[in-house]
């Protein structure tokens, strides 16, 4: 009875998981996607606790109280331009959870060590004393849940089972010091720029050369040492690895730390023998390596040149910018939006970081019950999350129709009147398409400047979170409207009539 609610409870909650992923694809239906999602984890977590090998009823339950509570508090705590931040969070625990149950299922086969021995060569008893037979015999018999799922595996599935523990560590550790990392820069607590020790991606190399050998080493002796020096190693290289890495591509690192939190997810699984906990885990690890491509494809460069870090690689000296950047206040804004028929927006970080989404959706209003044509273009990288700016305006409740992707609305730049660019740098910087010496070369961007007016809300005169130059804030065409970008939409709120 346990066997088949589990298993069919296992087969609900996938089909769950995959409706969630599927909703996620679009913003009108990301909101029941997420409570598929919801439904399946409470699921999946309620048919493990019923199941086989359940034990410990309270200190599950004490556990999840615990968890449910945490969850609660930092949720109820985190504003969402810090998502980020929690996603990468997230992973850091995820990768650790792996390890520490690839280490569990490391010390619960070396306690059966002598019993799997038996096991696969009878012959082993003669070497053991009496006494070690009948204790051998006493712990046979008294084995339950995962010790007993182990003491039943044949040599081959024992030598399966650590290649997957040793991987699902590996991965782990990677994941974990990796995810670190990216909150580290993210959150601003470390710097953001691509940073390697002496000796660079060979230090990754030897590390990882190093934790090949292990494997080897831990395949045939199941030594401790061996896991050991192999976690150290791997938590080295998620630490380097993404250090040496710019805060230009946190993008397409999140969603790579993702992908890896999936695979360490389905090593694990297959070490537990949990059908659901691989499948979870194939579908994060995939999705997340989709998302990488995708995200890497935007930005026109190869996973590898992100993996190895820096944005981008210049073949020459970079264009000189001429001209001068010309400011205006809002009173020129306003007077020119109330004067334009078509007008495209275009939000990053910098309205993120000023908490001004809520601003921009009340100046869409206005300008829309004028009757103005008014959209939003994203790109794929906006924000320091694929999907962040997507989020931020459907919490702002800016309709999803007005919200269109780079390809959808890029060849609409030259019929329209005005573009706003609110604290976006890199993806509107046309030195991708005019420098071939830019670090961005290349990369698609958001071609703003076709408009006929272009206003850009900034800070100051900063170039922004690559250190790129944009020559953008230098054309004929573009005013600077400097200042904090919720204070200086909210200005122009009362004057659009």
């Amino acid at each position: 009875m346990e066997y088949g609610f589990t298993t069919a409870a296992y087969v609900v909650a996938a089909v769950l998981f995959i409706l969630s992923l599927g909703g996620l694809s679009g913003q009108e239906s990301a909101k029941r996607a997420v409570w598929y999602g919801i439904a399946g984890m409470a699921l999946a977590v309620a048919a493990t606790l019923y199941g086989p090998g359940a034990g410990l009823w309270w200190l599950s339950v004490a556990l999840i109280a615990g968890g449910g509570v945490l969850g609660w508090i930092v949720a109820q705590r985190v504003q969402m331009t810090e998502m980020p931040q929690l996603v990468a969070a997230m992973h850091s625990l995820v990768g650790l959870a792996a390890v520490f149950i690839g280490f569990n299922t490391h010390i619960e086969m070396t306690r059966l060590a002598d019993l799997l021995a038996l096991a696969g060569d009878p012959a082993a008893a003669a070497a053991l004393s009496p006494e070690r037979l009948v204790e051998l015999g006493t712990l046979a018999e008294t084995l339950t849940g995962f010790a007993a799922k182990i003491a039943s595996k044949t040599p081959v599935e024992i030598a399966i089972l650590r290649i997957e523990t040793f991987l699902g560590v590996f991965i782990g550790a990677v994941t974990f010091t990796g995810s670190v990392i990216a909150f580290g820069k993210l959150a601003g607590k470390v710097d953001g720029k691509a940073t390697k020790l002496p000796g660079g991606h060979l230090l990754n190399a030897a590390a990882a050369a190093i934790s090949l050998i292990l494997l080897i080493v831990y395949l045939q002796t199941g030594s401790s040492i061996a896991l050991i020096v192999m976690t150290l190693a791997a938590l080295f290289i998620g630490y380097h690895l993404i250090m040496g890495i710019g805060g230009a591509d946190m993008p397409v690192v999140v969603s790579m730390l993702n992908s890896y939190s999936g695979w360490a997810a389905a090593a694990i699984g297959f070490s537990l023998s949990n059908d659901l906990l691989i499948v979870v885990g194939a579908l994060v690890g995939s999705s997340g390596a989709i998302l990488s491509y995708i995200m890497c494809k935007a930005m026109n460069r190869s996973f590898i040149s992100v993996i190895l870090g820096g944005f981008g690689g210049t073949t020459g000296p970079a264009m000189e910018v001429t001209g001068e950047q010309i400011a205006i206040d809002a009173e020129g804004v306003a007077a020119a939006l109330n004067d334009a028929d078509s007008i495209i927006i275009i939000p990053g970080y910098g309205m993120a970081v000023a908490q001004a989404q809520q601003s921009v959706s009340e100046l869409t209003r206005k300008l829309r019950a004028k009757g103005k044509n008014v959209r939003f273009a994203i790109h794929p990288v906006a924000g320091r999350l694929p999907g962040h700016m997507n989020v931020l305006l459907a919490e702002a409740k800016v309709p999803y129709d007005i919200v269109l992707e780079m390809d959808e609305i890029n060849e609409d730049f030259p019929e329209t009147d005005v573009a706003i660019v609110i604290g976006s740098n890199d993806i509107v910087n046309p030195a991708a398409q005019e420098d071939p010496n830019s670090p961005i070369a290349g990369m698609p961007v958001l071609e703003c400047w076709k408009a006929k007016q272009v206003f850009v809300s900034k800070r100051g005169q900063g170039t922004g979170y690559s250190g790129i130059e944009n020559p953008l804030f230098y054309k004929e065409n573009t005013r600077m409207f400097y200042g904090d970008a919720k204070k200086s939409l909210d200005s122009l709120l009362p004057m659009i009539e």
